[in-house]
């Protein structure tokens, strides 16, 4: 397994702020570079902290927002206003506070049927980035070792080639959209971030433990050329008082 940079911070706050930090260095320097900067949204709690500080005073004047290009990494089979939204979450912490032009944000079609939007989006990151990946993909930890909608035993570990695929997760009876473990591995930066101290005993499990990718799915985040980063709090760390 890729070893990973690890870096702990003593609550979700300073975590979020680390995260803030690297993402404005990070839009910088690939806006010098090529003229634009693609990043990846994850859901859950952690990075609706990050979202919410990008889009603050803080930060958001440091941002250059028109030359972003949003995408997600997984969304669940779900309109885009539906509570359970990833999109729905970064667009109220986040993509409706900031000058980003709405044709620069490309959600995952949670209202159609989940292979058609599969299809869609894979195509979409095809036309994208050909056989190259994004700047920056940001992912959080499952209780369960899951990566964005990568669920332990499910049929999208074995995919080798498609960039997104439909992704049936039995014990939740339900689809997910997600990208595929071999296009993260393509991005020049995947950034982890885990926070809260019911995570501290996954997080061991995943950086300490055996190989075993079947039963925890983000030990398959092994970038080819970027850069693997676990951004933690001092709970999921273990490091709680």
């Amino acid at each position: 397994m890729t070893r990973p940079t690890i870096q702990v911070l003593p609550d979700i706050r300073e975590l979020a702020a680390a995260a803030a930090e690297l993402i404005v260095a990070q839009s910088e320097r690939a806006i010098a570079d090529g003229g634009s900067f693609s990043i990846a949204l994850s859901g859950g709690n952690t990075p609706k902290a990050l979202y919410e500080l990008l889009a603050s005073d803080a930060y958001c004047d440091d941002v250059d927002w028109q030359h972003w290009q949003v995408y997600f990494g997984d969304e669940r089979w779900v309109g885009p206003d539906h509570p359970d939204s990833n999109y729905r979450m970064a667009r109220q912490a986040l993509l409706d506070h900031v000058p980003l032009d709405a044709r620069n944000v490309h959600r995952m079609k949670g209202e159609i049927d989940p292979q058609e939007a599969a299809v869609e989006y894979g195509q979409l990151l095809k036309d994208q980035f050909a056989d190259g990946g994004l700047d920056l993909i940001l992912l959080g930890l499952g209780d369960d070792g899951h990566t964005a909608s990568l669920f332990p035993g499910t049929a999208a570990l074995a995919e080798t080639h498609r960039r997104c695929v439909a992704n049936f997760v039995p014990k939740l009876s339900a689809w997910r959209l997600t990208l595929t473990a071999p296009f993260i591995n393509r991005a020049r930066q995947v950034v982890v971030l885990v926070s809260g101290d019911a995570k501290a005993k996954k997080v061991t499990e995943v950086l300490e433990g055996p190989s075993d990718p079947q039963r925890l799915p983000i030990q398959l985040i092994q970038p080819q050329s970027g850069e693997l980063l676990w951004l933690l709090d001092a709970a999921a760390a273990g490091m709680a008082q």
